[in-house]
């Protein structure tokens, strides 16, 4: 094998096998670099059957730590012409203590990351104590932790993309990682990002992410930028598959070659899944591809 490199810098080993289907990274065996995107088994309540599917590694969520019913129905629309989803879901979920218990139930021994946001009436001041505590929640039982600061869907979420509001999320997020880290082992952070941020402030992201060691970042959430006839809510699917590798590629160039990025976002057939990897991404997850073309979509990716 050739082309490995092992970083330590951050925290964490990575070692990077040009042209095989596994990888090795926040110390976690990945079989093959194919996962699934949070939001589709929001509460932990499919892992195993999931994972039997062929997946290299799942992301469940977004969890908040009270259970919430989310935004009003309808909020979840299929363009079929346009191989898209539309939602405005908001984070509804059982809460943190029912995934957490699905976690250690579960039998697939597959990386699990887990997804964690703020409750819906928790306004923004308040907002730290909520990931935290879900941080708390799900860290023993985590492969690693997903910090969503980039829904569409929960009303001023993504104020936390700002760089000051985030370097202070981040900053206390990841004292508490470090904190819980020598009671039991490592954890990987990493911050979900919004398709929808320019240049500078996908300069600016990346700059608090490299300053605070954060391990990895995932390119993309949902956009907004549409005016599609269903209204407001997060764009997913076909139409989102350049917009997220542009910033995909864009977090590359300012995180360098050695920091992890999982890529998402219009990922609907393997030459989408190549091209995201050509961008630069380490990892690869699938969401509305799946919904639109079921488990076929990943043996396509992975066998043929």
């Amino acid at each position: 094998m050739t082309g490995i490199k092992v970083v330590t810098s951050l925290g964490f080993k990575l070692k990077q096998i040009k042209g095989s289907e596994e990888l090795d990274v926040f110390d976690c065996h990945f079989s093959n670099l194919l996962g699934l995107a949070a939001g589709l088994d929001k509460n932990g309540d499919y892992i195993d059957n999931l994972a039997s599917l062929g997946f290299g590694f799942l992301e469940i969520g977004t969890v908040t730590p009270k259970p919430q019913y989310g935004n009003k129905k309808p909020r979840l629309f299929r363009d079929i012409p346009s191989k898209a989803i539309i939602n405005r879901m908001g984070f509804n979920n059982k809460g943190v203590d029912h995934l957490v218990n699905k976690l250690k139930k579960r039998r697939s021994d597959i990386p699990i990351g887990v997804s964690i946001g703020k409750n819906a009436d928790t306004p923004n001041n308040l907002a730290h104590a909520d990931y935290l505590y879900c941080l708390d929640r799900v860290f023993k039982y985590a492969d690693y932790v997903a910090i969503n600061i980039s829904s569409p869907n929960t009303q001023g979420l993504r104020e936390f993309e700002i760089k000051d509001e985030l370097a202070n999320l981040i900053q206390a997020l990841k004292e508490r990682q470090l904190y819980l880290a020598k009671k039991s082992e490592y954890k990987p952070l990493l911050v979900k990002i919004s398709p929808d941020n320019d240049e500078k402030s996908i300069e600016n992201i990346c700059e608090i992410l490299l300053k605070f060691s954060i391990d990895g970042l995932i390119c993309t959430n949902t956009s907004i930028n549409h005016n599609h006839i269903s209204g407001s809510g997060g764009l997913s699917g076909q139409p989102l598959t350049e917009l997220s590798t542009v910033t995909l590629r864009i977090a590359r160039k300012f995180l360098g070659d050695e920091f992890p990025i999982i890529a998402s976002g219009g990922v609907m057939s393997k030459e989408d899944y190549q091209n995201k990897i050509h961008a630069g991404a380490d990892l690869v997850q699938i969401y509305t591809g799946f919904i639109y073309e079921g488990p076929k979509l990943i043996d396509d990716i992975l066998n043929h």
